[in-house]
């Protein structure tokens, strides 16, 4: 049934991007695909907490067979992936006349996601890889939503064939000792290898996969390319193809890899996963336009789960199955939350822009004027990407922490000591998280300022609240789903560690000695003590309230122009990590000739970069001078034409002689 399912899903993607190259055809292709996102979501929950059956595919490349299966964490990640993707299809693009291009794209990229988690040859894979990319870019280029979408597209794409490139090589050096491209040859081919080549396998996967997760460096091309799209693109993006892209590094670590090999590499990725994770979340809190912002917090939720799963890695060499079992589940978990949290906030906002005109984070009145669900959507949203009980997010984050704070259990002091860091990194990661949440809801939502003229729409509305409640829905309900990935983790480690986590309605971690919460009480608990204040307001009604206003150094008030910005709001800790941020700041007068006349300051602020400078500008000014240099085979000689071809036939003639049949 499962499979059946899967296969309406893929058809009614093409379906959709057909639809797109006959005019008119948008709304059709939008309808096919929200349902082929259902179909696909409802195969996930047939088939979970089992695989799928194997299907041989109708596709040749060589002479092996090409099979699909989705394994259980598969289907889990799928299935979370596409829900918010099903909503940001069902609304589309707020450009109305990019809408065909746009769905396109979005058909480009579900097609991919669906090949990276389920086809099992290392051709179709990477073909599927890179149809993601494509998907991306084309849903970019088709909003055309800034002036110039074309650099940060090419930015993005760059570094994305970087990874796909550092995958091709990983995947042959896979492919030679297992004699095929099937990845069931894969697992436990590179245990006789040498252990140099098993240590560069390992880091071409981080850096292939890291390319789309937002490792550093690879994070840089975020908030160009996100910034130059709308929130819709954003919850695909961060949602589907974010858990694809972590789903195809787990593979390739803990299954290609020999069980031997993964202290050292365990040690590397959970040191990659906390560093990008800081690095992204500074970023964050920095930004002022909620794409840009959010696109930093993708990094920095994908680096969590990069860093857990590396947690996992070093206690699977420590022959400790259950602890690897729970660390494997909760990157699982973390990113389940983390796709409906951030496409409810990418969708959030989409509302935005509809109601001011603008993606800027700034003062509007938002909350007030729109629809109770919508904020009440965003809210629940912005509450688990800050790890605020009782939302997913707070129950992912805790789940890491007590995973981390286990790491004693290891044999090894550097594996500890690796362990330990990790956590101070993430608790860094996770304080700056809930500040950048408190500004994007408390300046760009709830903020007072201007009256807006427009509200979100009542669809726009539907979605937010509806992802809001579903990011609720799963951590009050994690004792329920829980179960579903029982399968995954007993396969992958011959761990019972998903039964472990949960005592009843309490979350452990594999024990109630340890630690426990309960988001399912949480929320009983939670309305029954805020009866005490709102009792307390009731009461203060009797009594007059005395209200004056802010001093404001003797001049007259004006919450307008004295409001909290975006910048004012961030530039404590701009200050504090000024080494990192290496702020720039300037301010120019333009007087129109006239010198002593000032008609206009114009100031502007941003953060350089980390590795622009001194990785990618110089890459690019290498790539510059050789297109310089090699600018005469443009030339349009025809005699210059002929001249290299005759030396080619020369070269060709030299070498048949020279070959030893010759």
């Amino acid at each position: 049934m499962a499979n059946e399912l899967l296969a309406v899903a893929a058809l009614l993607w093409v379906a959709a991007g057909v639809l797109t190259l006959i005019r008119g055809g948008a709304a059709l292709a939008r309808a096919a695909l929200v349902a082929g996102g259902i179909a696909a979501v409802a195969a996930a929950l047939v088939a979970l907490p089992d695989a799928t059956a194997t299907v041989s595919l109708p596709l040749r490349m060589t002479t092996e067979a090409t099979l699909f299966r989705l394994t259980p964490e598969a289907l889990w990640l799928m299935g979370f992936g596409l829900v918010p993707a099903m909503l940001a299809c069902w609304l589309g693009t707020p450009e109305r006349g990019a809408r065909g291009p746009w769905c396109f794209g979005a058909a480009l990229s579900l097609l991919g996601a669906l090949g990276v988690f389920g086809v099992q040859h290392a051709g179709f894979f990477l073909l599927s890889w890179e149809l993601m990319s494509l998907g991306g870019a084309v849903m970019i280029l088709g909003e055309r939503r800034s002036a110039a979408p074309g650099m940060p597209v090419l930015f993005m794409l760059g570094l994305l064939e970087v990874g796909a490139v550092a995958l091709l090589v990983a995947v042959l050096l896979l492919a030679a000792p297992a004699q095929g491209l099937g990845f069931a040859g894969f697992v436990g081919a590179a245990a006789g290898l040498p252990v140099w080549l098993r240590d560069l396998i390992g880091v071409l996967l981080v850096i292939g996969f890291g390319a789309k997760l937002g490792l550093l460096p690879f994070y840089e091309w975020f908030p160009g390319a996100y910034g130059a799209g709308s929130g819709a693109t954003g919850a695909i993006m961060s949602g589907v193809v974010l858990n694809a892209a972590f789903f195809g590094l787990s593979r390739g670590l803990l299954d290609w890899l020999p069980l031997d090999h993964l202290y050292g590499m365990g040690i590397f990725v959970v040191a990659i996963g906390v560093l990008s994770a800081i690095l992204a979340v500074l970023y964050a809190f920095q930004q002022d336009d909620w794409r840009a912002l959010l696109s930093f917090s993708s990094a920095e939720n994908a680096a969590i789960g990069v860093a857990t799963l590396g947690a996992s890695m070093l206690f699977r060499d420590g022959m400790l199955p259950d602890l690897a079992g729970l660390a494997w589940t909760v990157a699982l978990l973390h990113m389940a939350g983390h796709a409906l949290a951030k496409g409810a906030m990418f969708l959030t906002a989409d509302g935005v822009l509809q109601a001011t005109g603008s993606y800027t984070i700034g003062h509007a009145l938002i909350a007030r004027r729109s629809s109770f669900v919508f904020g009440l959507g965003a809210l629940f949203a912005a509450m688990s990407l800050a790890a605020m009980p009782p939302q997913a997010g707070f129950v992912s984050e805790w789940y890491v922490f007590q995973t981390l704070f286990q790491g004693f259990h290891l044999p090894d002091l550097a594996g500890r000591l690796t362990l330990a860091l990790a956590g101070a990194g993430l608790a860094l990661t996770a304080a700056v998280a809930f500040a950048t949440f408190v500004k994007v809801l408390g300046i760009g939502l709830f903020g007072g300022g201007a009256q807006i003229a427009a509200v979100p729409p009542a669809r726009t509305t539907a979605a937010v609240g509806l992802l809001g409640a579903t990011v609720l829905a799963l951590a009050v309900g994690m004792p329920a789903w829980l179960p579903a990935l029982a399968g995954a983790a007993a396969t992958q480690f011959g761990s019972h560690a998903p039964q472990l986590m949960h005592d009843g309605l309490l979350l452990v971690p594999l024990t109630a000695t340890f630690a426990f919460i309960s988001p399912s009480l949480l929320v009983i608990v939670m309305p029954l003590l805020a009866l005490l204040p709102a009792s307390l307001l009731l009461l203060g009604r009797r009594h007059a309230v005395r209200r004056v206003p802010v001093w404001y150094g003797g001049s007259h008030p004006d919450p307008q122009r004295t409001a909290t910005t975006a910048l004012t709001f961030s530039n404590a800790l701009r200050t504090f990590y000024s080494f990192i941020y290496r702020p720039r700041i300037e301010t120019t007068r333009e007087s129109r000739g006239r010198e002593y006349f000032v008609t206009r300051l114009a100031f502007t602020h941003e953060v350089a970069p980390v590795f622009g400078p001194y990785l990618f500008a110089p890459a690019i000014r290498l790539v510059r001078r050789a297109a310089e240099r090699l600018r005469p085979l443009q030339s349009g000689h025809l005699n210059f034409y002929l001249a290299l071809i005759g030396m080619l036939l020369v070269v060709i003639l030299g070498l048949a002689l020279w070959s030893p049949g010759g």
